[in-house]
């Protein structure tokens, strides 16, 4: 086990923190809209999320239901503790007033038990004006920069979509693992950076006098950490447990979660014989012997798809066989948190299939599929022509077969993208969809859809950050998304090297364009086609739109090259 102190991850922290949940998600007045037809079963789930302050055992106090994830106190003889931080100042606020109901001691120490926003988010407000050591995964980093420097704005519409953010709020009934999320366009992000991280298997640590054990535990992030409190009996299980069939692949997007990893961590937590369970979202749960036969169907639930997915896909079988076939066995499908409030079996089957295998299901008309034009082409010719086919998602929706109106009206889009009638047919279709739906994912990406198709709300591209912030943000996170926005067109026939000096962080900078693809190297080149010396946060303005480029490059950037050259070079980086 390794563990390292960091006092200078501050600018590594923001640069992904800052790029993952600042969005920019414009939204219409929105027209009267029916409230969503609330599945029961969904509506009762919000008793998990009933807004307290929770006393689980003497020292151990959850606050439930402010925002998606919880946040834990753990009080010691001259301090606190607090696990996890909610996801945004607006939301860590009224906790961090709870909390000082029930103690002014100072926060000694903070934990975040993994990298997803909504633990994170609020933690300057959670530390106040205390200065705690705050713990995490080695890996937290590194899965930070991944999700925010490559995929962070497809990452965050779906996002926007999954967690019914931008709903009204009559038609978000909740999350599936809390209430809401706290966090928008006009919220705050009030991250404290990591000071201590681990590698290897755990780390035991005290703080005001409580003796803490934090241990990999990968399962719904590969960072994943649970907190031991060994005298206390308590065990706070991440985002490894909640009171839901586990999320073991979210639509929002994700890379592949290891499943067995995941069942193999719910084994590390039963041979803990916790007294107490206090999950980061939903209720916490009293008792051994319930604990352990809680943890015990979670783990057999997890495994039991991943063995019957594998199963079948030995036996030829393709993925949309396979989700036909894989149910949970009665049991465990009775069990009250396994109810699909947040993942799906279905879901779970795919992106294992996936896990092992890859994209291609085995049946080789997959191999080379028409394009979504194409096919719509042809289904119009099937139907006798557009207006047949029109007619035809026209019945269907009125016979309450709104799958495949849904399916008929995505085919006239792609032939007539602005058909109102087909946007039309689109959104009842996706509203009644979503409104059968116990899932509150499914249920909250569904009528978001909705909206977006009627165009009552657009979700934009992401927010850049304030200039106070890009001081902290590393230039490493700006060229490391230089590659995967170079436009194809404008650069299939440029071999262009650009050249960057940064004197202010002794830092240099490689770009070659090389028809296409755009290799970053740190190492400034022998030959450079253009250079560019300029004061880091400069060039941050400039890449973020903060700061007018031509005038920046008239009068804050030493060049050489040519102007036009330049200004060339920057705009391969814009547009589709």
């Amino acid at each position: 086990m390794k563990v390292k102190t960091l006092p200078l991850l501050a600018s590594l922290i923001w640069a992904v923190i800052g790029l993952l949940v600042l969005t920019a998600c414009s939204q219409k007045k929105h027209p009267p809209q029916p409230a969503a037809s609330a599945p029961p079963d969904l509506v009762a789930h919000n008793a998990e999320f009933q807004k307290e302050v929770i006393e689980v055992t003497p020292g151990i106090f959850v606050a439930v239901g402010y925002g998606l994830a919880n946040s834990i106190l753990i009080e010691g003889t001259d301090g606190v503790t607090i696990v996890d931080a909610m996801e945004s100042a607006e939301a860590a606020i009224p906790v961090k007033e709870a909390f000082a109901q029930i103690t002014s001691k100072p926060v000694k120490a903070m934990v975040y038990t993994h990298f997803h926003s909504d633990h994170i988010g609020g933690g300057r407000i959670m530390a106040g004006q205390d200065h705690p050591e705050v713990y995490c995964h080695a890996e937290t980093l590194t899965h930070l920069f991944r999700t925010a420097g490559i995929t962070r704005e497809t990452t965050y519409r779906r996002a926007m979509r999954q967690f019914g953010t931008m709903l009204p709020r009559d038609q978000l009934i909740n999350a599936g693992i809390g209430p809401l999320l706290e966090f928008d366009q006009n919220t705050t992000l009030a991250m404290l950076m990591p000071t201590i991280t681990f590698s290897g298997e755990q780390l035991e640590i005290e703080a005001a006098g409580v003796k803490m054990v934090l241990m990999h535990a990968p399962g719904e992030t590969p960072d994943q950490i649970i907190v031991w409190l060994p005298e206390k009996k308590v065990l706070l299980p991440a985002d490894d447990f909640y009171h839901s069939f586990p999320n073991l692949y979210a639509i929002r997007g994700t890379a592949y979660r290891d499943v067995m990893l995941w069942v193999a961590s719910l084994d590390k937590m039963r041979a803990l014989g916790a007294q107490y369970l206090v999950p980061q979202h939903t209720r916490p749960i009293e008792g051994a012997a319930r604990i352990m036969e809680t943890l015990t169907n979670y783990r057999d639930a997890i495994q039991f798809v991943h063995d019957q997915t594998v199963r079948n896909i030995n036996l030829g079988l393709t993925p949309e066989v396979i989700v036909e076939r894989v149910k949970l066995p009665a049991h465990l499908a009775a069990q009250p948190y396994l109810q699909e409030y947040y993942g799906t079996v279905a879901w779970s089957v795919r992106a294992i299939f996936d896990g092992y295998l890859g994209w291609f299901g085995g049946n080789a008309t997959d191999l080379f599929p028409l394009s979504p034009k194409e096919r719509a082409q042809h289904m119009a010719v099937l139907a006798g022509g557009e207006k047949q086919l029109l007619d035809q998602a026209q019945k269907a929706l009125a016979a309450d077969d709104h799958q495949w109106a849904l399916e008929l009206a995505d085919h006239l889009l792609q032939l007539s993208p602005s058909l109102p009638e087909a946007r039309q047919i689109r959104a009842k279709s996706l509203r009644a969809l979503g409104e059968k739906q116990v899932t509150a994912t499914a249920l909250n990406y569904y009528l978001t859809q909705a909206l977006e198709t009627q165009g009552d709300i657009v979700i934009g591209m992401m927010k850049n950050p304030d200039r106070q912030t890009l001081q902290q943000i590393p230039l490493s996170a700006f060229f490391a998304g230089m590659a995967v926005k170079l436009n194809p067109v404008k650069s299939a026939e440029v071999d262009l090297v650009a050249g960057f000096r940064f004197p202010d962080t002794a830092e240099t900078y490689a770009v070659h364009v090389r028809r296409g693809v755009a290799e970053i190297s740190t190492r400034f080149p022998a030959a450079p086609d253009i250079e560019l010396t300029v004061e880091s946060i400069i060039w941050k303005e400039m890449v973020t739109g903060l700061r007018n480029p031509a005038v920046a490059l008239a009068k804050d950037v030493q060049k050489e090259g040519g102007v036009l050259k330049i200004v060339n070079f920057l705009n391969l980086f814009k547009g589709e």
